[in-house]
Formats: C-alpha cells, sequence, structure tokens
C-alpha cells in the first residue's frame, strides 16, 4: 500500500478539481514532514498548477530546507510563483529571508 505523500500526490495529479483538492488538503495536513519531498516534486513537475500547488504546500511548511528555492522562485518571471515564494519568505521569517525579500528586486513585466 502507498504512504498518505503518494496517495495524496496522486489525487492532485487527476482531473477532477474536488480530487485536487482533496490531495492538496492531505499534503497540506503532513507537508512539514515531506518537504524535501515535495521540493522533488516540486522541480520535477511540468503542470504549472500543480507546480504552484506544491510551491504553496512547501511555503507553508516553514522549512529552513527550502530557502533555497523559494529565493530561486523569487526571481522567477512567473507572478504565481513568485508570489508564493514571497509568501513563503515571509512565513519563514528568518533573517536571511528578511534580507532577501527587503533586496529583492522589482517584478518584471
Amino acid at each position: 500500500m502507498a504512504d498518505e505523500f503518494a496517495r495524496a500526490l496522486l489525487l492532485m495529479h487527476r482531473r477532477d478539481p474536488q480530487l485536487v483538492e482533496d490531495g492538496f488538503q492531505r499534503l497540506r495536513a503532513i507537508a512539514g514532514d515531506h518537504v524535501d519531498r515535495l521540493i522533488a516534486e516540486f522541480r520535477q513537475e511540468p503542470d504549472h498548477d500543480t507546480r504552484c500547488r506544491l510551491l504553496e504546500l512547501i511555503a507553508e511548511a516553514r522549512s529552513e530546507r527550502a530557502f533555497d528555492l523559494l529565493a530561486s522562485q523569487l526571481e522567477t518571471g512567473d507572478e504565481a510563483l513568485r508570489d508564493c515564494a514571497a509568501r513563503g519568505l515571509r512565513l519563514l521569517d528568518t533573517d536571511a529571508a528578511r534580507a532577501l525579500l527587503t533586496n529583492a528586486p522589482a517584478p518584471r513585466p
């Protein structure tokens, strides 16, 4: 039997919006325990909407292990990912995160 993380991730890849939401909520409940797996999934995920959801989960986990990923997404041209990364850095609330947010370049058009 697959673990809870894998089952929830499978739901997030379904076509039914309610199943996607169910998977997201399941992952939200365990995100803090699976930050490294979430980061790995984010890096290999081709679907934009799923990438946004994964980054949201990573941000909400408030793990310093996500700092490099959040920092890299802060500089992306994708507004949704950039906004989520900024939120994650604010939630992280470390000196490095605050400095990065203070010195971040203006969003690209």
